[in-house]
């Protein structure tokens, strides 16, 4: 599913974030990626949609060498990809349920299955009795949650999450873990940034290591790095 070659990303003027970067994830596999702030963590994650250009090396992602894609087949490879990022970009005017649902919409899925796909994602994630809410309303965590069942909807060949359980207590960072761990056992294929040592302890997957910008020696699970 992903296959990075020697991939390096460097800002300007000189400051290197990932240095030669060479990693593969099955299909169908679940990865933590972790390592401290500033790590390069979430530079990594958006190297893979695309959301940044790598400065070399080569990526692919789903067969498809992401560093030659025209702006159509980057749209067209983000419609595979659950994205759960620090910042929500949620839209004000619209209701919780509407912010989920429209991401089915734009696909082609009708809107009633559209919605009452939505409507099952929220309340999975405690968020039932905030359907019709704004998102101006909602407290950080509820957004976070909300931005979750945004990504999820499409039901993604690939989830990327960074820091997904951030802003939530105990109770809803294991619910949402879970939820993680449905779509994976359904076939997804999830790749996790966080640096909470809880979640390893409790789902043990594989652990991509990163201090630096480089990967470091992986352990066979995530628990391990903590030992």
């Amino acid at each position: 599913m992903i296959r990075l070659f020697r991939v390096s990303k460097i800002y300007p003027p000189n400051y290197p974030v990932l240095v030669d970067i060479d990693l593969e994830i099955a299909k169908g596999e679940f990865v933590f990626i972790n390592g401290p702030s500033g790590a390069g963590k979430t530079t990594l994650l958006k190297l893979l949609f695309r959301g940044e250009e790598a400065t070399d090396g080569q990526i692919v992602v789903n067969g498809r060498n992401v560093g030659r894609l025209n702006a159509r087949d980057v749209a067209r490879l983000r419609r595979e990809i659950g994205l759960v990022f620090q910042e929500f970009k949620l839209l004000p005017t619209m209701t919780v349920l509407d912010n989920v649902a429209l991401a089915a919409e734009v696909v082609g899925t009708p809107a009633r299955e559209s919605r009452k796909k939505a409507f099952n994602l929220l309340r999975e994630l405690g968020l039932k009795d905030k359907h019709d809410a704004r998102p101006t309303m909602l407290s950080g965590g509820e957004q976070q949650r909300v931005a979750i069942a945004r990504a999820l909807v499409n039901d993604p060949l690939l989830v990327l999450a960074d820091e997904p359980t951030g802003n939530l207590d105990a109770e809803f960072a294991e619910e949402t873990m879970r939820l993680f761990n449905r779509i994976h056992e359904q076939g997804a294929t999830v790749v996790i940034a966080t640096h909470d040592a809880e979640i390893f302890k409790r789902f043990p997957h594989r652990a991509v290591i990163l201090q630096h910008g480089r990967l470091l020696g992986e352990p066979k699970l995530a628990e391990e790095a903590w030992r």
